[in-house]
């Protein structure tokens, strides 16, 4: 970032905390309202008052989810469906306004309803914040990749455009891949 690495042994882990966001394959709320979901991040960085009132609204509306949760951000994260959870999850993530946000199968146990938001919201962010989006779907990946990167059995094969890798692969595993050949 900035020529700068991301992360150093020894480095300050908190400072690390706020420059990289991260969002798992299965929602992980915490235990708290919709409100203190989005609000525990930023009240960690010393956010208080009418200004963290601004941020949750914020990272609600970027994650596409204030206009169903606006009603009710005192009750409990668990009361929202699986999709809606990982759109909070996400809230979460922008709430810190980190550098990267990585997405490790962001959408792997989703309905297709909520993969969609989830994939238009991966549209609409990728041009304030570096994306580094793991999936094992390659339709997927071709939807949603700039740069995509193909790893099998923990090698990275190859690295590309999304349009170099889906139409003229270089490597044969990646073409058999994404060909469903294999995998």
């Amino acid at each position: 970032i900035d020529g700068q690495d991301v992360y150093r042994p020894g480095a300050d882990a908190d400072a690390l905390r706020k420059r990289v966001g991260m969002v798992f394959a299965l929602p992980i709320p915490l235990p708290m309202s919709i409100f203190d979901n989005v609000a525990y991040g930023p009240s960690l960085h010393g956010v208080r008052g009418t200004r963290l009132a601004e941020v949750v609204e914020r990272s609600l509306r970027g994650a596409a989810l204030w206009d169903e949760v606006k009603d009710r951000l005192g009750d409990s994260a668990f009361g929202l469906s699986g999709g809606q959870q990982q759109r909070l999850c996400i809230a979460r993530v922008l709430a810190v306004e980190p550098e990267i946000i990585m997405m490790d199968e962001p959408c792997s146990g989703l309905d297709p309803i909520s993969t969609l938001r989830v994939e238009e919201l991966v549209e609409q962010l990728r041009g304030r914040y570096t994306i580094i989006f793991v999936t094992h779907n390659p339709q997927q990946a071709a939807r949603l990749g700039g740069q995509v990167a193909f790893f099998y059995l923990g090698e990275l094969v190859e690295c590309g455009s999304a349009g170099q890798i889906f139409t003229r692969p270089r490597d044969r595993r990646t073409e058999d891949y994404i060909s469903g050949r294999f995998g």
